[in-house]
């Protein structure tokens, strides 16, 4: 009997759970709003939005129609599909009003009022104003129709429930547009709706716990991004990818070029300069720089003293590994060729605690963004044929440890477990 009242507890529990949050979003569906008035300028600024959202990213297969949906997108959970965003009524969002569309974005729910799954970052998207969405909108409504029907998403039980996404949401998410910082200047509170809103950095940049959420509590503090297996470094920290001390105009730079002085994007963090940040206007991108340049820098780091001493067999091994293939390119001191091949003494991508992302760039390579202001970047080969992993663990150790770099060993399982993966 215990048993049977604890279960209808928790029955009840989701109902008024599921009812409060459909209250909730209906709310937003009531409320007055005037009708979208179409002009070109609107819709270019629709356009605009969608590729600082990155929108496309996601909403594109590779070689399929943009925002026609499909792309599968990994997660610990299993496989979501992204939805069609074209005007196509039956399998895209034709029938869609402005208000079903706001109410995606800012609460999370599709248009006949299912929970959306997070791996569309409604989290983010939120504190996106319904000026923006009813751009984005009236963009979206403007492209040629795409009939692409939905694929059906592949995840676990009891993942893949109405309910558990319910409980989820009653757990880590809560609604509500971004409020301006009244203490904060124009450009400042521009940056944090960019950074924190559409720009939706904190999806990688902030560690997520065991169901997938991210911990406010860290925000934009690096973590690892599932089933990629790159690091995204802190933004927070300046022994990461903090830039307090930086020009402003080198973070600039780095964000539309995806190249500055001592720094170059690789991985997933290419992909969004080639698809979304070099298209941003500079006054949005000056207004990120100086939303991340104010954020409150941590000092953690682990003290040289405290790092064992790297045995002499493998510190042999990987001086003579780093002789016979990256000396050419990044020097006998590790001092690299200005605007090709980057410096690797005092460079913090080597030595920052996370190893994820050295890791991967000797087994497949390193590849900056091709952008306007970077048309033919350089790269690294891949090596993952080339060296096996105890090879791989001694010249990153040797990396990490010469010419002045202090930081801990790699060790064979840090690199049996990127290449497994």
């Amino acid at each position: 009997m215990k048993k049977i009242a604890f279960a209808l507890l928790v029955a009840l529990g989701l109902a008024a759970l599921v009812w409060h949050l459909n209250l909730r979003d209906e709310a937003d569906l009531a409320a007055p709003v005037p009708a979208i008035a179409v002009t070109p300028e609107l819709l270019a600024r629709g356009a605009y939005l969608a590729r600082v959202g990155n929108c496309a990213a996601c909403h594109t297969t590779r070689g399929g129609t943009p925002y026609a949906g499909g792309r599968g997108i990994d997660t610990p959970f299993g496989t979501v599909y992204s939805s069609n965003l074209t005007p196509d009524a039956q399998t895209g969002i034709g029938n869609w009003s402005p208000a079903e569309f706001w109410r995606a974005l800012h609460n999370g729910r599709s248009k006949d009022g299912r929970l959306l799954y997070p791996a569309f970052p409604y989290t983010s998207y939120t504190a996106v104003t319904r000026a923006d969405s009813d751009a984005l909108y009236a963009y979206l409504h403007s492209l040629p129709a795409t009939a692409q029907a939905a694929t059906p998403h592949a995840l676990r039980w009891p993942f893949s429930t109405q309910p558990a996404l319910a409980v989820w949401r009653a757990l880590y998410f809560q609604p509500g547009v971004l409020q301006p910082e009244p203490q904060q200047s124009a450009e400042w509170n521009r940056g944090a709706y960019l950074v924190r809103g559409l720009g939706h950095c904190g999806a990688c940049h902030t560690a997520r716990n065991a169901l997938g959420a991210s911990d406010d509590q860290l925000d934009l503090a690096g973590g690892l991004i599932p089933m990629q297996n790159w690091y995204a470094p802190a933004l927070t920290s300046p022994h990461e990818a903090g830039v307090a001390g930086w020009q402003r105009a080198d973070v600039v730079r780095l964000l539309q070029t995806g190249v500055a002085p001592g720094a170059t994007v690789l991985g997933p963090m290419a992909e969004v300069v080639r698809q979304s940040t070099q298209h941003w206007s500079p006054a949005d991108l000056a207004a990120a720089a100086t939303y991340l340049q104010a954020l409150p820098q941590s000092e953690a780091k682990v003290p040289a003293r405290d790092l064992p001493p790297t045995p002499a067999r493998v510190a042999e091994r990987g001086a003579q590994l780093y002789e016979k293939h990256c000396v050419q390119c990044h020097g006998a001191q590790g001092q690299g060729v200005a605007g090709a091949y980057p410096a690797l003494a005092g460079n913090r991508a080597v030595t920052m605690a996370n190893t994820a992302n050295l890791v991967q760039t000797v087994l497949n390579g390193g590849y900056a963004p091709a952008t306007a202001g970077n048309p033919r970047p350089f790269g690294m080969p891949p090596y993952v044929l080339v060296l096996n992993d105890s090879d791989i663990a001694a010249v990153l150790t040797h990396i990490r440890s010469a010419w002045g770099n202090q930081a801990g060993a790699v060790t064979e399982l840090d690199i049996n477990r990127l290449r497994a993966n």
